[in-house]
């Protein structure tokens, strides 16, 4: 009879045991663009591998820009004060949860690739090469630019801006001037001070290929 009681005790302290710890939900702090943490435990998304916070990828001008920290941004924004429920699929060498996040049914490591702030993680799972494909083909997100695939950046690979162009480039021959007031001041072929301007890429003047883009840089036309 001790044993029967003590085996039942035993199985209703089993049964009073949280079932199963494969599902989290709730409000996420988001650490980088594929870590989030929640209630107190670190979640590595599944499938898909962001660029490192402190990693810069670089943009057709040949300009660095902190792609790791606008990918955790990204995912901020779009996750925002929602609850999201995160599916646990495995655990990292570290200990990190590995899961599956949705916020309101969306797969946000779905999302993230698709927007092309991180790309798929072949060496572990291939749910998501079709979203990689599109977002590179699209110039999404770190596509639109030269980087280093997040898991060469942590073993020290670095990617090294094009030497300055001096000159410009086919068709590209819009002068963009910055003059003694630090008025931004676009230049085009034809006009009146064209010849005599100057550009010197080390003060902050360029080229453009267009008056469209000279002016979302910030540029207006020279009134003469």
């Amino acid at each position: 009879m001790l044993k029967t009681i003590l085996l039942a005790v035993a199985l209703v302290g089993v049964l009073a045991k949280p079932a199963t710890s494969d599902v989290l939900v709730g409000v996420a702090t988001v650490i980088d663009g594929d870590t989030l943490e929640l209630h107190g435990t670190r979640i590595r998304l599944h499938g898909i591998d962001a660029p490192e916070s402190a990693q810069l990828c670089i943009d057709t001008r040949g300009e660095p820009w902190r792609c790791g920290q606008r990918a955790a941004l990204a995912l901020s924004e779009r996750i925002g004060r929602a609850s999201v429920t995160c599916r646990h699929t495995d655990t990292d060498r570290y200990e990190r949860m590995i899961a599956v996040c949705y916020k309101q049914g969306e797969d946000l490591n779905g999302w993230m690739v698709a927007a092309g702030w991180a790309v798929a993680y072949r060496r572990y799972s291939h749910d998501y090469v079709g979203l990689e494909d599109d977002a590179r083909a699209a110039k999404r997100g770190i596509w639109s630019s030269r980087f280093v695939m997040p898991w060469d950046w942590r073993r020290g690979e670095r990617i090294q801006p094009r030497p300055v162009q001096h000159g410009p480039a086919p068709g590209c021959d819009i002068k963009g001037n910055i003059n003694a007031r630090g008025e931004r001041i676009y230049h085009v072929p034809g006009g009146r001070w064209y010849d005599q301007t100057r550009i010197d890429p080390s003060q902050g003047q360029r080229w453009f290929c267009s008056e469209k883009e000279a002016k979302a840089a910030g540029w207006r036309r020279s009134r003469q």
